[in-house]
């Protein structure tokens, strides 16, 4: 978010008497990233900023440079689109007849996220194969989506909503992101849906995909990394691919691609994933963080890893799910259908 003054902030906080502590404390923020704000040096999400300017007693307006006079928020008009996307859902879900509205699976409450991540495989049947397809297993089991491509300006990565009076819960994923991106970020929001769906609308922003930020977040959003990372790449289906594929000899960066390809993430999900089991050193992770994936996958594979519904939007188009299409056929037809009223 742009023209947010760290100063204003600032003089907020000062003027009700409390700490940086103090604020973080009462809205599940570290000290820390407060300090990175009030000194302009990280920028709030729309839903962090909604709750620091409710906690300060401030309008939202307030919080911003004086040459931002209005509020205007590049990603606003994607969150709008966002909502009629909602809206228009429920209306086919509707239209298409009883028992075309998905229901709400378990929420699940005090649980590790590498527990939840098992937990919720069992429950599914999935074992520990690879996710082909999570954004058709997270719509099929509650969780509806819509895939937008989302300028960079907007600072948004995903979203996750529960409308409580409707019982009816939706995610969006930046269809701009490479696929393995757009995989992870489903993964993500999924978990917030299986675990955070009434704690009001929530906001991701790029960097709570970071492990350098995501500890500056409120705790469920590191939760919602790890149980992405365990959900779509069980650490004992990486072992057991890596010894059977490669016998155990040391990885090399194109083992790595090979890899991300077969569980279908992002190379720096991998990355992280084969550090994290101790396959790759530290060293070894930060110098791979810095190659480009996509010229050497394109080298060795021949192409990029396109699995068709993780493909990126072009044109300014949503991506819509192949549920909601067949919903939109389904309304149409039974409005054909239907007897017209005959005029008295």
């Amino acid at each position: 978010m742009h023209g947010v003054s760290g100063a204003k902030l600032k003089k907020a906080r000062t003027e009700l008497g409390l700490s940086q502590g103090a604020v973080g404390r009462a809205l599940g923020l570290s000290s820390e990233f407060i300090s990175l704000l009030e000194a302009d040096k990280r920028a709030p999400s729309l839903a962090t900023l909604n709750k620091i300017a409710a906690y300060l007693k401030k309008d939202l307006s307030y919080f911003f440079q004086e040459k931002e006079a209005t509020f205007n928020i590049p990603s606003s008009s994607i969150l709008q689109r966002f909502k009629r996307y909602c809206d228009d859902y429920l209306l086919l879900e509707r239209l298409a007849g009883p028992g075309r509205r998905l229901g709400l699976e378990p929420l699940y409450t005090n649980i590790s996220p590498e527990r939840l991540a098992e937990e919720e495989r069992r429950r599914l049947g999935l074992g520990d194969e690879p996710i082909r397809d999570i954004f058709a297993l997270a719509e099929l089991n509650g969780c509806r989506i819509l895939r937008l491509p989302i300028p960079a300006a907007s600072k948004l990565s995903g979203a996750f909503i529960f409308l409580e009076d409707k019982e009816a819960a939706f995610a969006l994923i930046n269809s701009a992101d490479p696929p393995g991106r757009q995989a992870f970020t489903a993964a993500h929001e999924y978990c917030h849906y299986l675990k955070d769906r009434h704690e009001g609308p929530l906001i991701d922003n790029p960097d709570v995909f970071s492990d350098e930020f995501v500890s500056l977040y409120h705790p469920r959003e590191e939760l919602a990394q790890t149980f992405a990372a365990c959900f779509l790449m069980p650490a004992s289906k990486v072992r057991a691919t890596i010894e059977k594929e490669f016998g155990g000899r040391k990885l090399t960066y194109e083992h790595v691609l090979y890899l991300k390809r077969y569980f279908g993430v992002s190379s720096a999900a991998m990355l992280r994933k084969v550090r994290g089991l101790g396959y790759i050193s530290a060293a070894q992770h930060e110098d791979w963080l810095k190659l480009h994936p996509e010229t050497r996958e394109k080298e060795v594979f021949g192409d990029l890893w396109k699995e068709g519904l993780g493909r990126r939007a072009a044109g300014g188009r949503a991506v819509y799910s192949d549920r909601f299409r067949l919903l939109q056929l389904e309304a149409a037809a039974k409005t054909r259908r239907a007897p017209h009223k005959r005029k008295t």
